[in-house]
């Protein structure tokens, strides 16, 4: 198509090149105004305005008004019911993780349920503890813990270590014991990565959880998972070994283990391997009828019962030395300020924690929208858990997230909206002011079990590795390098190997795209690769090829040479051999070699010429070069600076040896960016036009440069 006026119309069959006419798009004006009209649009304040804010800041506010309490108040009731029930014994097992007393977890999952009712635009995930989170805030606890001079035997923060120093809270100078120490760094990491998360939500960034990929989350779950289980087979046994430190702890763990093996603790590990026959079974029989129970049978608070019962009169801890909870207090302690002083030591670990916690609150809600029909938003849901760590953070809880295991449940149990949420945290309401103390003779191994059979869904993982090496070989790699650097390395490294993983996949897929050249279908007006489909012809002296990649400067050398390859001239080299023939050839007549007659010297000049000389024969073994070359840029999504200038370069290298270079089917995108680069020179500095030809398909390029062509076969000067 003629950009303007400009261009030949001569073309095979009397068709006339497709021609459309852009829209002039608007220039901005001075950035003055821009600024102010952009000032005046997002800090205006109107009524209306101010009541959608507030609406959209606190979705509760617009559903509730209209919650259907015939029809959603049963299946609320009960999917709340349900998982409170199963909150209560894995908020206290998920304590061990973090490192921190039971009454914690409790406390976490209890304020968490109701603010995420509040704030959350999902009507089903459930928002609580979270085994990942618990690792990793576990992990700074230890590690704070240690470089604070307590003993690390991280068997039990309930008792006292025989350290003590003051709070964050200096200024009241209170003495903080092992277990209060141990709050303290949680509850500033949740602090510190509640901030994290409420600043990304401020300044729009939830559209970074689509560059964490299922493959790159799935693989730092299970990698996280085999951590845990490591973390917890030392519960399991009885063994008091401090949780090492730094990396590689999945090896030093293990290497701690099989060093104390002898020091196992038989009433422990009999509880354990009970328990685990009993919860395995159990939660297999959940799974394999879930479409038949109308709610799954709370094994875990069966096991726990029974289990504190028989430690409570068996008397497992003095008699044994079995470790159990200990004293779980009832009520709620005085809301306490993060410690200020730690945050500098923190900061970095409680980034890498709020981008795991945002991400999988946003890919669990979104996975649910959009199975039940409704749209979340990204950036409420980083305000929501957000909030969901700062509050909590004042009262002594440590980091949230959604968790897919409760979260299904909630779901399979008929949950409508989060009333549910608000249920659950009523149930979590009773334990937390009448039940807690219960608890006390409940052994940590029945914790660690309850932990570890939480875990068969991440393991499982595993059994698909060959599914996913088969479906796609780049995400099966990105999910073995994401799983084993955070088993085996560091839980925070995994997640940042894998996003780098993930990039250098994605680049590396930009890397290894090659020119193709195409063929036209004998039947209608299209094109496609000649190495895939039969019966595709091509046109007599014009190449057409296709690019499909965006060209900028991480593969802009890339393309080029790819697409010298794929014509088969090289036109820097080609240049190069004709400036050295040029110089030869001056070099001979300034000799002036006496013995060779003049006439036989200008044919022996001639035949070197000739063989000097670019001809492109194409794969049909024609007669006729190719001196005319059209770039299909229909798959090239954008261009940079460099992907100009290299375009700029295929088409003067080309036309210095008489091959026409002509674009077709650019995108608008493209468009535009050629013209700013510079591609398409000014109408008033260019008066043939033929380097403004722009083609909106294949075809109308084919067949402009074919009308190039005089009657003869040869090409007149605009070539």
């Amino acid at each position: 198509m003629p950009h303007g006026e400009d261009g030949c119309t001569s073309v095979e069959d009397g068709a006339e090149p497709l021609i459309l006419e852009r829209v002039e798009k608007e220039t901005d004006g001075k950035w003055k105004t821009v600024a102010s009209q952009r000032l005046k649009k997002h800090c205006s304040c109107t009524a209306e305005k101010a009541k959608s804010k507030v609406l959209g800041f606190v979705p509760i506010l617009t559903w509730l008004p209209r919650y259907q309490c015939r029809d959603w108040i049963l299946g609320d009731a009960m999917s709340g019911l349900i998982v409170g029930i199963l909150l209560v014994p894995q908020s206290i097992a998920y304590s061990l993780l973090a490192s921190q007393d039971p009454i914690y977890g409790l406390y976490t999952s209890f304020f968490s349920s109701i603010i995420y009712a509040i704030l959350g635009s999902s009507r089903h995930i459930s928002v609580g503890i979270f085994g990942v989170l618990c690792l990793l805030v576990g992990q700074v606890v230890d590690r704070e813990l240690a470089l604070a001079g307590y003993l690390t035997e991280s068997s039990g923060l309930s008792v006292s270590g025989n350290y003590s120093i003051l709070t964050g809270n200096d200024s009241a100078g209170v003495v903080c014991d092992r277990s209060c120490y141990a709050i303290t760094v949680g509850a500033t990491v949740t602090f510190t990565a509640g901030v994290y998360q409420v600043l990304m939500g401020l300044l729009q960034v939830g559209f970074v959880s689509v560059y964490l990929s299922d493959s790159l989350l799935s693989g730092f779950a299970t990698g996280a998972s085999l951590t845990i289980l490591t973390s917890q087979c030392k519960y399991l046994l009885g063994l008091k070994i401090p949780r090492p430190q730094g990396w590689f702890t999945l090896i030093k763990t293990w290497c701690s283990i099989l060093a104390n093996l002898g020091n196992t603790n038989i009433c422990d590990l009999i509880t354990s391997l009970v328990c685990l026959a009993v919860l395995i079974p159990a939660k297999e029989l959940n799974d394999r009828f879930k479409s038949k129970l109308k709610a799954p049978i709370p094994f875990e608070l069966f096991v726990v019962i029974i289990a504190t019962v028989a430690s409570h009169f068996g008397n497992f801890n003095t008699v044994y030395g079995s470790s159990v909870a200990g004293k779980i207090p009832t009520g709620f302690l005085p809301p306490q300020l993060p410690s200020w002083s730690l945050i500098p030591n923190v900061a970095v670990d409680a980034f890498s924690i709020a981008i795991v916690g945002f991400a999988i609150t946003v890919s669990l809600s979104e996975m649910f929208a959009k199975k039940h029909g409704y749209t979340v938003d990204a950036n409420q849901e980083m305000y929501a858990i957000g909030f969901c760590n700062i509050l909590p953070s004042f009262f002594r809880c440590f980091t949230t997230s959604a968790a897919l295991t409760k979260t299904l449940v909630k779901e399979s149990t008929g949950c409508q909206t989060q009333v549910s949420g608000l249920v659950s945290a009523l149930v979590l309401l009773l334990v937390l002011l009448v039940i807690a103390p219960l608890f006390y003779s409940l052994q940590k191994c029945v914790l660690a079990v309850i932990i570890v059979v939480n875990l068969r869904g991440a393991l499982r993982k595993f059994t698909t590795i060959p599914s996913m090496w088969r479906l796609n070989r780049i995400d099966a790699s990105i999910w073995l390098v994401t799983m084993a650097t955070s088993a085996l390395v560091n839980t925070e490294l995994g997640l940042l190997v894998g996003v780098l993983v993930s990039a250098f996949c994605v680049l590396g897929r930009t890397q290894q795209v090659q020119v193709l050249e195409l063929g036209r279908a004998s039947a209608r007006e299209h094109y496609e690769d000649l190495s895939s489909y039969r019966g595709l012809r091509t046109h007599p002296g014009v190449a057409v090829f296709r690019y499909a990649a965006p060209i900028y400067y991480a593969n802009q050398s890339l393309f080029k040479k790819s697409l010298y390859k794929c014509v088969g001239l090289d036109p820097v080299k080609e240049k190069t051999q004709r400036v050295k023939f040029k110089k030869n050839k001056q070099q001979k007549e300034v000799a002036g070699n006496q013995n060779i007659k003049s006439e036989e010297k200008k044919d022996a000049l001639k035949e070197v010429e000739a063989d000097a000389t670019a001809t492109l024969v194409n794969d049909k073994n024609s007669s006729c070069s190719v001196r005319s070359i059209v770039i299909d840029c229909s798959a090239i999504l954008f261009l940079d600076t460099a992907g100009v200038n290299a375009l700029k370069e295929v088409q003067k290298d080309y036309g210095e040896l008489g091959v026409k270079v002509v674009l077709a089917q650019c995108s608008t995108s493209v468009l535009d960016t050629l013209e700013r680069g510079g591609y398409y020179p000014d109408k008033k500095q260019d008066d043939v036009g033929e380097n403004r030809m722009i083609f909106l398909t294949i075809d109308d390029a084919v067949r402009y440069v074919q009308s190039l062509c005089t009657p003869n076969g040869d090409y007149d000067s605009r070539c």
